[in-house]
C-alpha cells in the first residue's frame, strides 16, 4: 500500500497524499472529528490564505518548501520540518513563498 492511500492504517508521508496544481491552493482533509481535523494543503507558489479567525487552536507543520505567515502582527517564515502555533481568534494568513505543502491540525474546544 503506498503512502497515498494509506491514511490511517499506519506509517505515511503526509506531503505524498497531497500534490500541487499550477495556480491553485489545493486541500486534502484525512481526519475528521468532533475534537478537531488534520487537514492537508499544496499550495502553488504565490498562492495562499487570505487572513481570517477560527475560534479554534491550531498548528502548521511545514512538509515541503516555504511560506510566509502572519499571525497577528507577526510574519514568520515556515519551512519543511518547521511547526507554527496559530492561537484561537488571532487573525492569520499564509502565502507560499515556492510551492509549499503543509499540514494544520485543527484543535476545537470542548464544548460545555
Amino acid at each position: 500500500m503506498s503512502d497515498r492511500d494509506n491514511l490511517l492504517g499506519g506509517p505515511s508521508k503526509p506531503a505524498s497524499m497531497i500534490e500541487w496544481q499550477r495556480g491553485a491552493v489545493v486541500s486534502r482533509t484525512i481526519v475528521r472529528q468532533p475534537s478537531g481535523n488534520i487537514t492537508l494543503f499544496a499550495f502553488d507558489e504565490g498562492e495562499g490564505l487570505a487572513e481570517h479567525v477560527t475560534p479554534h487552536d491550531a498548528m502548521l507543520l511545514g512538509l515541503a518548501g516555504d511560506a510566509e505567515v502572519t499571525v497577528g502582527p507577526d510574519r514568520h517564515r515556515l519551512q519543511e520540518g518547521e511547526a507554527l502555533h496559530l492561537p484561537a481568534s488571532v487573525p492569520h494568513g499564509i502565502r507560499a513563498l515556492s510551492p509549499f505543502k503543509m499540514m494544520l491540525v485543527m484543535l476545537k474546544k470542548a464544548e460545555p
